[in-house]
């Protein structure tokens, strides 16, 4: 039988590169091995879950070279295609090519839940041994393994995994070492065969997926400096979609630890309203229309339900199940779990959702790009989350950042209901409705007076997290940007300048720091530096700004990639990956900061 014991070249960490096609995602980690992998969606049990398996060797796939000294991956250039080299003492080598199949078929989008592994000798004569050891039922054992003509069949209760390939399958069930004298292929997917021969299948399907992201990526809008990063977040949010109903999710993964054994492990892959406007505006600046389409289109199918009240996260598809679960049979990232399936926050009351709905629909209605209009209809379908924005402002809730055993009248979720109302007012001008424009701009005007006396806090000079308490958070820097406050307000340039002297942990910012229901925070969330830059930048502190953006994303990961939080005295990466609200903040803060294209010819 095959050696299960893990190994110190077999640890997990998160310098891990995402590959997928907006039906699945991928983690493949930076020696070429894919450990997590949910299947056969984004949101689905991960037949690879070595994340989240603790000491476990089980849930990946990988390539173990014999004597290896070394290994580089990233990504293909301007691609979601991974490459792996491995080389051993002797100097035999060979690439190992990962990715998900994406490109046009029969003038439709091909984007099957598969992933092809292309393995390849590219100096001497490598031996090999290739390990497929997938789980089921959240790290369960695989129930029946049956060997076909050319392919396996990997099962666990009512699902299969189907491996089809070239390569010797004596050899990949007994994980026996061969001498690779050529190129073989792994395709990872349903139990469906193949229509033409393993190798021709990978290598056109590899072709066509390199061509199609080639071409995404040419058709978007960039700024001058910092091209290769925005790239990347571009790519890799866009791989957080889900093309079918256009969803984006939070991050890939979930239950990687905010923090080294901490119990802030939460199950991201789903859909948070409150993301909504960070994702449309990167969407926006980018020019990825048609992402950006789909996106609102699935905001606006929730919105359009509006006798229940809107929760704060929804699943990919909007009606199914996120109550909030454990999985007994995964230990959890480097063995800190709990591990979580579903999310509790589904339950929770946060305010800040039909902010987030009108926000974003509001593109439909200003965006001219976009093949339908906004319209009087859609107006009239958006007033009613006004009205309970109207009615909720000045009513406790759990916050943008979901506590679980406390309420309060947050800033933030006010400020979101204000805008609700504010961008009603707007629309209804646009739209010459001259009586809901009253209405709504005198309701916005109350709610912002209402918000703003009592959010001071005296004790500290500048706007606090929540009204009638002093306690600072991060959330604040958003004010201006939102429009409850100007740039050049006192009040607001106060706030920046308190918030970054108070929350600021060796150069990285806390969301707050008061205990919350499980102590104090320890990790800064990194979306709060892409916050911050943007605050300086508006107080015209631009230099400052391009400081702390540039520390930012040194701090991303080999391929590029950030995930939810960093320790702020090791700089280690902790929580999801990758974290959408950061590969937004990078695109949007980007934007913001870059130089003008004419400045490449400045100085000519």
């Amino acid at each position: 039988m095959p050696n299960r014991q893990a190994s110190s070249a077999n640890s997990v960490d998160i310098d891990v590169a995402p590959i997928g096609n907006g039906r699945i995602a991928a983690l493949v980690n930076n020696r070429g091995r894919i450990l997590w992998w949910c299947f056969p969606r984004l949101d689905s049990d991960p037949v690879f879950s070595r994340l989240l398996a603790g000491d476990e060797e089980k849930g990946f796939s990988d390539v173990v070279l014999h004597g290896q000294v070394s290994a580089r991956a990233q990504y293909v250039r301007n691609t979601a295609i991974v490459e792996t080299i491995l080389e051993d003492a002797a100097g035999n080598a060979l690439r190992v090519t990962d990715f998900a199949p994406r490109f046009k078929l029969f003038e439709r989008a091909f984007h099957p839940a598969q992933i092809v592994r292309r393995i390849e000798p590219i100096k001497g004569l490598p031996r090999v041994t290739l390990r497929v050891r997938p789980t089921f039922n959240y790290g369960g054992p695989v129930e029946n393994v049956a060997v076909g003509s050319n392919h396996i069949r990997f099962s666990g209760g009512t699902d299969v995994l189907r491996l089809t390939t070239d390569a010797p399958l004596s050899y990949i069930v007994h994980e026996t070492p061969f001498a690779l004298t050529q190129p073989v292929s792994l395709i990872f997917g349903p139990d469906e065969p193949l229509e033409s021969a393993v190798d021709s299948v990978a290598r056109e399907f590899y072709e066509r997926t390199r061509r199609y992201w080639l071409n995404w990526v040419r058709g978007l809008g960039i700024p001058l400096d910092w091209q290769s990063a925005i790239i990347r977040a571009a790519i890799t949010l866009k791989l957080c979609s889900f093309n079918e109903t256009g969803a984006i999710i939070a991050a890939h993964t979930t239950s990687i630890p905010e923090a080294p054994h901490t119990p802030r492990t939460w199950d991201y892959r789903f859909c948070w309203l409150r993301d909504a406007a960070f994702v449309i505006s990167a969407l926006n600046r980018l020019g990825a229309t048609k992402t950006m389409e789909s996106y609102l289109n699935y905001i606006t199918t929730i919105a359009m339900d509006v006798e229940p009240p809107l929760q704060p996260v929804y699943g990919i598809i909007p009606n199914q199940s996120l109550t909030e679960r454990t999985a007994p049979d995964l230990s959890g990232y480097r063995g800190m779990g709990p591990v979580r399936v579903g999310n509790q926050a589904v339950e929770q009351t946060q305010h800040d959702a039909y902010g987030s709905v009108i926000l974003g629909a509001s593109h439909m209605f200003i965006d001219e790009r976009l093949p339908g209009m906004g319209d009087e209809a859609l107006f009239r379908r958006l007033e009613p989350l006004g009205h309970r924005a109207q009615r909720l402002y000045l009513e406790p809730d759990a916050g943008p950042w979901e506590y679980r055993g406390r309420q309060r009248i947050h800033t933030y979720s006010a400020t979101m209901c204000w805008v609700a109302c504010d961008r009603l007012a707007r629309l209804a001008g646009l739209l010459s409705l001259e009586d809901r424009a009253g209405y709504w701009r005198a309701t916005a005007d109350k709610m912002r007076d209402d918000i703003l006396q009592r959010a001071w806090s005296p004790k500290w000079g500048a706007i606090a997290g929540a009204l009638d308490h002093d306690d600072l958070d991060a959330s604040a820097l958003l004010l201006a940007d939102l429009g409850l406050l100007s740039a050049d307000d006192e009040r607001y340039r106060h706030t920046v300048e308190v918030i970054g002297r108070e929350l600021s942990r060796n150069g990285f910012m806390m969301r707050y720091i008061a205990e919350d229901d499980f102590g104090a925070p320890e990790t800064s969330f990194l979306v709060c530096q892409f916050w911050y830059a943007d605050a300086l930048a508006s107080i015209g502190e631009v230099a400052k700004a391009r400081d702390i953006f540039s520390d930012v994303l040194s701090r991303a990961n080999s391929f590029g990639v950030l995930s939810e939080d960093i320790h702020p005295t090791t700089g280690e990466l902790w929580g999801n990956v990758p974290q959408t609200y950061c590969m937004a903040g990078i695109i949007n803060t980007g934007m913001r900061l870059s130089r003008r294209w004419e400045a490449a010819w400045a100085a000519g």
